[in-house]
């Protein structure tokens, strides 16, 4: 079996930001060749599939600034640098719904775009919630909604619903506890 590797021969840091950090490095390819990788750097995010006593899910509508639109999603932020998913993904939740669950188990991590961005996005699933006061960012906009679980599952596959994290959420949920 051919050993795929790429070796990094050379870093040059472009841009260091509050979200992200990028960088372009020179690889050594494994016919010996080199080529450009363009690396987006991110602590990592975490999302939440929460659902009321209704079998509702919540959702958040914010205007999306690279797509110049309004986007469905479900509650999603990016951790600090060395923070918990777990403890993340209960902080978002709350922050922008109010909800604090009874019940939260994780559904696995995804890869949103693993050609150049290096993010590792948790999600999980919440039940049994009950509700405490929004704790918006500053900086943060959003409508909270709640939809029929069965209504957000025909939106995913519909291709109402384009957030990757939340169609994954929806669809791993689906299987995994047969909503």
């Amino acid at each position: 079996m051919t050993d795929l590797t790429e070796k990094t021969l050379r870093r040059e840091e472009k841009f260091h930001g509050r979200i992200v950090s990028v960088h372009v490095d020179e690889v050594l390819l494994p016919n010996g060749h080199t080529a450009c990788r363009e690396v987006v750097e991110h602590n990592g995010g975490v999302a939440v599939l929460a659902l009321d006593d209704d079998n509702n899910a919540l959702l958040v509508t914010q205007y999306r600034y690279v797509f110049g639109k309004l986007m469905p999603e479900i509650p999603a932020g990016k951790l600090d640098a060395g923070e918990d998913p777990s403890a993340g993904a209960l902080r978002e939740l709350r922050e922008e719904t109010g909800a604090v669950p009874e019940e939260f188990v994780s559904l696995g991590a995804i890869l949103p775009s693993p050609g150049c961005y290096s993010e590792v996005l948790h999600l999980f699933f919440a039940r049994g919630l009950h509700f405490e006061e929004q704790a918006l960012d500053p900086d943060e906009f959003l409508n909270v909604e709640r939809v029929p679980f069965d209504e957000l599952l025909r939106r995913c596959m519909a291709g109402e619903i384009e957030d990757a994290k939340t169609v994954t959420a929806v669809l791993k949920a689906k299987l995994q506890f047969g909503l």
